[in-house]
């Protein structure tokens, strides 16, 4: 089989950031039974780390999400190995820029239509509001005055976001007429949705969906306050969520969505609300692993590398899915760095005075952090804790979003 990796994502080696060492392709993929060829990028160059020998092919462009510089790059690796059996893209933003590659090369595996019921925010929610599945009122939005008579239908306050982000990148809230009015003119509306604002407790999953479409391994999980605050400089983190009747709920709610859904031979994330009188409503999916700490802390808890699985199903390798054996909890937490570029002066440990923290990821003196980046950037402080009890690891997450310090001067 030859194999296309396109990565877009460094790894470490310098024993302190743990970002993406679970994206192990050398280990995941065989690089002696297999061709395998590679498209990376300036940091995806970083996490290659197959010997060169065993690399049939690599190709380096200045954006893997660029579908026209994907494409060329893979027809480069076809003339130059030949046919391509498996174009292998795990990051979110890359699956449907490789699924339109995949079609418009002739490459087996998912096509666009394929991907968009976990790609496109419309799709998914048309697919399962017609299975009876509750998800946010919503719609496209052809032009101004469809968003503004949709806002003023479903009343104040509206959510604008891009039918393709993830992250809550260009998510806004918008809580009146005028700032609505005000908003749309600066976004592109052909690739915007506006929804109802719904209240209640978001929540996460996380698990996999194997090849006949079902759901052997999901973790519910709590989120402390939330994506889209997280972008306007407050802590984000979650909690997983332990035995209950909720959480029987929210699984069974999850192979509703996943099934209606028809996906398979993935992982996945979804996100729902829990609304005060306990309903759940479906909020988004995503067919990849879930973001920040989270594959970190459920490879920890479980010994479950969704990475992994994914990848081994992919390349025709079988696997069996690990079990839950056992009932813990765990949690993370991302405290986000300033809004502007500061030098750091001091920052404070939070494992000392947090002892369920398993790993912390700080800034040290000197650094400069510059605004923006994924969860997964160095930001003012990230962390991970475990414990038995549910309860202990929100108290410590608390703790930290109440004593955490960083002291910056400008740069």
């Amino acid at each position: 089989m030859h194999v296309v990796i396109v990565n877009r994502w460094p790894r470490f080696s310098d024993g302190v950031r743990w970002d993406n060492e679970l994206t192990r392709y050398e280990e995941f993929v065989d690089h002696r039974r297999h061709t395998v060829s590679y498209v990376v990028d300036g940091p995806g160059a970083q996490g290659v780390l197959a010997p060169p020998e065993l690399v049939a092919h690599q190709v380096h462009v200045a954006d893997v999400n660029d579908v026209e510089a994907l494409r060329a790059a893979v027809a480069e690796i076809v003339r130059a190995v030949g046919p391509v059996d498996q174009l292998v893209a795990m990051s979110e933003f890359t699956l449907e820029v490789a699924a339109r590659v995949r079609e418009d090369l002739g490459i087996p595996g998912p096509t666009v239509a394929d991907v968009a019921p976990y790609r496109d925010k419309v799709r998914m929610k048309e697919i399962l509001d017609e299975a009876g599945v509750r998800v946010p009122r919503f719609s496209t939005c052809p032009g101004v005055d469809t968003v503004l008579a949709f806002a003023a239908d479903v009343g104040y306050p509206v959510i604008v976001k891009p039918v393709d982000g993830a992250a809550s990148i260009g998510v806004h809230r918008v809580d009146d007429e005028s700032a609505l009015r005000a908003l749309l003119p600066g976004v592109d509306l052909g690739r915007y949705e506006v929804e109802e604002f719904v209240t209640g407790t978001i929540h996460h999953v996380d698990g996999y969906v194997d090849v006949a479409g079902d759901v052997p391994f999901q973790v519910v999980s709590r989120y402390v306050n939330d994506c889209l605050a997280f972008g306007g400089g407050a802590p984000l983190g979650s909690v997983v969520v332990q035995r209950s009747v909720l959480r029987d709920r929210i699984e069974d709610f999850t192979r509703d969505v996943v099934r209606h859904l028809g996906m398979h031979a993935t992982p996945f994330h979804l996100e729902l609300f829990v609304r005060p009188d306990s309903e759940l409503v479906f909020l988004e999916i995503g067919g990849r692993v879930g973001g920040s700490e989270v594959p970190h802390l459920l490879n920890r808890l479980f010994g479950v590398n969704l990475f992994e699985i994914w990848l081994r199903t992919l390349t025709g390798e079988p696997v069996d899915v690990p079990v839950k054996d056992h009932d813990g909890s765990g949690g993370w937490l991302v405290v986000p760095k300033p809004d502007a570029t500061v030098r750091v002066e001091r920052v404070s440990s939070m494992a000392a005075r947090v002892p369920i923290v398993w790993r912390e990821l700080l800034p040290q003196p000197g650094d400069v952090l510059e605004p923006g980046g994924a969860y997964d950037a160095l930001h003012s402080g990230r962390f991970i804790l475990l414990d038995d009890e549910e309860a202990t690891v929100e108290a410590g997450i608390r703790q930290i979003v109440a004593e955490f310090e960083l002291e910056a001067s400008p740069a």
